[in-house]
């Protein structure tokens, strides 16, 4: 999710994307310039023996503004919905219209004086009815780590150090969203660009799309298999999404296929993004791709933690939002790698 191209900033094409995306495995992709929706773009691709399904949304903001903050990945939209950006409710409320989903970009994006890039942070606070939040963004990220000339060179030409986790009062912020019951929908946004910049005598594409599809990825998990009909599939995916049956996956160090987070409550079994009631107790359930660290979130705090273990288990007394955390070791630090959806256990 979060991808530019040639129709605002971004350095590449449609077909490049979808090239980059088959070589990284994706299946499918989302296309978000800048206050643009380009049409007859959106199907699937044939890549060097792979279908890979290119969606095509809108990353809205108000471009009078300065600087331009509250920007919102706008998804499902027939046409561009740039011209309400100067009301981002209104802008939330179309794409709500249309069935779409909505998601606020980089809601935390510090300043970055070094490269000349302001704080970008989301403010309008006011709004409501949005699908969920970017929980964690790929360039948004790397501008944070560029605080003097070293840095910006080092996290320049070496890709695999930049993802370290979501920034803190990024969580701090979805968790407060979670604990006032409100139902909001984590991604992870690659926000690629394929920059090319000159450092010095250097000239680098900061970072291919290639490299950022193996990184920071939204995993959904579909009630069907995509059938390669483009909008069945298309329905799938957001569906998915607006129901929070997604986790966000770090997968440069290590895979995060097939990690689950389910609960059961003796009669019924839900997954993330689902409810089911507390009836005496509820059993959560989490299953990682490997062994490491794995934490369980309730009122945005850790309730239990479990060292280099891959299968925990947990039971839960109390209703409210619960979601799972793990972070491993890779390339000489603890990072993030996985960062599931609630489940929403209720009374």
């Amino acid at each position: 999710m979060h991808i530019h191209t040639r129709f605002s900033d971004g350095s590449g094409t449609h077909a490049e994307v979808a090239k980059a995306a088959a070589r990284a495995g994706m299946d499918a992709v989302i296309v978000t310039d800048h206050n643009v929706r380009p049409k007859g773009i959106e199907g699937y691709h044939r890549v060097e023996g792979k279908n890979v399904l290119v969606l095509v949304g809108e990353e809205v903001h108000d471009r009078t503004r300065k600087p331009q903050k509250n920007h919102l990945l706008a998804l499902g939209a027939p046409t561009t919905l740039s011209p309400y950006a100067e009301d981002m409710q209104v802008v939330i409320n179309k794409v709500n219209s249309f069935g779409g989903v909505s998601f606020l970009a980089h809601p935390v994006d510090f300043a970055s004086p070094l490269v000349g890039e302001p704080d970008i942070s989301w403010e309008d606070w006011q709004v409501h009815s949005f699908t969920g939040i970017e929980l964690w963004n790929g360039l948004s990220e790397f501008k944070g780590h560029l605080k003097n000339y070293l840095n910006t060179v080092f996290y320049s030409l070496f890709f695999h150090q930049v993802a370290v986790a979501p920034y803190k009062e990024t969580l701090a912020l979805w968790d407060e969203m979670l604990k006032e019951g409100k139902r909001v929908v984590a991604v992870g946004g690659a926000d690629a660009h394929a920059l090319r910049k000159r450092l010095g005598p250097l000239t680098i594409t900061l970072f291919p799309y290639e490299k950022h599809f193996r990184a920071i990825t939204t995993h959904l998990l579909l009630k069907t298999p995509l059938n390669g009909k483009a909008e069945h599939d298309r329905a799938l995916i957001y569906n998915a999404l607006r129901e929070g049956q997604a986790f966000i996956g770090y997968d440069l160090p290590a895979s995060t296929r097939g990690f689950r987070f389910t609960a059961t409550n003796g009669q019924n079994k839900v997954s993330m993004g689902e409810s089911i009631q507390l009836n005496g107790g509820v059993t959560l359930k989490v299953r990682l791709p490997k062994r490491a660290e794995c934490r369980l979130i309730y009122q945005g705090e850790a309730v239990r933690v479990w060292k280099r273990r891959d299968v925990c288990s947990y039971n839960a007394k109390a209703a409210g939002a619960y979601r799972v955390e793990a972070y491993l070791n890779a390339w000489g630090r603890r990072r993030g790698w996985i960062f599931s959806n609630p489940i929403y256990v209720i009374p």
